[in-house]
């Protein structure tokens, strides 16, 4: 890991908080992600299961969890299986943790071994009426892999037939979806490395530079400030290119009169930011961009003054669009007149802004949170209204994270750049 080491304080309590929450005599064992074969014997960077690292900050593959608060054996009620090392992994892959390290890592006192899980918990799980396990139950999850989590469900389930199963996930994404002061502090660490990288980019950005010089220069400001690397995969995309929602190639040269639309994140000790600017490649939006450029703007700050406790997300993304499509008129993309005739089942705005305009922000990038359930104070979302108008080659998005407060929200990057006439300013500086 490149971050500093964290308090582990809050690990400790997202288990107290997460133990409250279980039935009666439950056992919660909660799974370290996979490591992924690339090609050959290459592994993709190993990225820990987000509720793993949420209720333990152990970053390290071969890591099981176990939580069971009424166990009869006190030393059981919290037990962190970790990787055995020895000489061989030592000289080939780099240090693994120690007990003791893995204890002060995680506040954890009972450390054991992952090789002697399947010995341990057979007299462990015995005691338990319920057993809670984990899946990814992300909404926006799509992978058709089978990964450790579903393993281990459908072995434990052949081993113990008779226990009572219930899922760790709806209890999980209520907690992790509030965040601590410190989680906060965290994601402003996250924040702050992003908004240096604007700055870098402002200075770099001119015409006949390529999308990947832009990306290089991105992962190169995230590394050398203890970001672990990307929150996801960055988008860097000129012109027309813009209008592509999840552009990814970055293969292409920015030319003169073209924006470019970025949108990229820091990973630092597992938190991401997510941050998108548009900005002129050749320092000076053309009138037609700027007024694209300050309408998704608009939106955005009208947008932010309705995110507050107690708004529901869908009702949230309703008026953002009603705002937008208000836009969209003065932009003289379409009337008045043709909304009043527009097929409702379609309507006219999808035409130009078609993504929703706020997600759930913490661990993951696209965080999991009860998208039905009402905003509650705490929760960080982003704010992400976009224009794209493809027959005109302008795609704009402007993105920043809010926290919901009692009052309101607040803009965590309201100190990054996002005025045209300051950005112009700082590009030609």
């Amino acid at each position: 890991m490149k971050y500093y080491s964290l308090k582990n304080d809050m690990f400790k309590q997202n288990r107290l908080n997460f133990a409250a929450k279980l039935k009666p005599n439950s056992i919660a064992i909660i799974n370290s992600n996979d490591e992924q074969l690339k090609n050959g014997d290459a592994s993709f960077d190993f990225k820990q299961n987000s509720d793993l690292f949420y209720l333990s900050g152990i970053d390290q593959e071969n890591t099981i969890l176990i939580i069971y608060p009424d166990c009869p054996v006190s030393g059981y009620r919290e037990s962190l299986f970790v990787k055995r090392s020895n000489e061989h992994i030592e000289k080939w892959y780099g240090h693994k943790l120690s007990v003791d390290e893995a204890r002060a890592v995680s506040g954890i006192q009972t450390i054991l071994f992952e090789d002697e899980f399947e010995m341990l918990i057979k007299p462990i799980i015995q005691y338990a009426d319920h057993i809670y396990l984990n899946l990814n139950e992300n909404d926006r999850n799509s992978n058709s892999t089978y990964y450790k989590d579903l393993r281990f469900a459908n072995e434990l389930k052949v081993k113990f037939p008779l226990h009572q199963y219930h899922r760790a996930a709806p209890i999980l994404h209520r907690l992790r979806s509030v965040k601590s002061a410190y989680e906060l502090e965290l994601m402003k660490t996250a924040i702050g490395i992003s908004e240096k990288m604007f700055h870098r980019l402002l200075r770099f950005v001119k015409p006949g530079v390529w999308e990947y010089e832009i990306e290089a220069e991105i992962i190169h400001e995230f590394i050398r400030n203890r970001a672990t690397g990307h929150s996801f995969q960055p988008i860097v995309a000129s012109g027309g290119r813009a209008c592509i929602l999840h552009y990814v190639d970055n293969n292409q040269q920015c030319k003169e009169g073209e924006l470019v639309l970025i949108d990229s994140g820091a990973d630092y000790a597992n938190y991401a930011s997510d941050m998108t600017r548009t900005i002129p490649v050749s320092g000076r939006f053309t009138p037609r961009q700027k007024a694209v450029y300050n309408a998704v703007l608009h939106v955005q700050r009208e947008a932010m003054k309705l995110l507050r406790p107690g708004i529901m997300l869908m009702e949230y993304q309703k008026q953002v669009e009603l705002i937008c499509e208000e836009q969209l008129i003065k932009l003289g993309l379409f009337t008045a007149e043709d909304v009043r005739k527009q097929d409702v089942g379609n309507p006219l705005f999808r035409r130009y802004f078609y993504h929703g305009t706020s997600h759930f922000l913490g661990i993951d990038v696209h965080d999991v949170g009860m998208r039905y359930e009402p905003m509650k104070e705490n929760m960080v979302f982003s704010c992400e209204p976009g224009i794209y108008i493809k027959e005109e080659n302008i795609g704009i998005r402007l993105e920043n994270e809010v926290l919901i407060t009692a009052k309101g929200c607040v803009d965590l990057m309201a100190h990054i750049p996002i005025e045209a006439d300051e950005i112009e300013q700082l590009m030609n500086n």
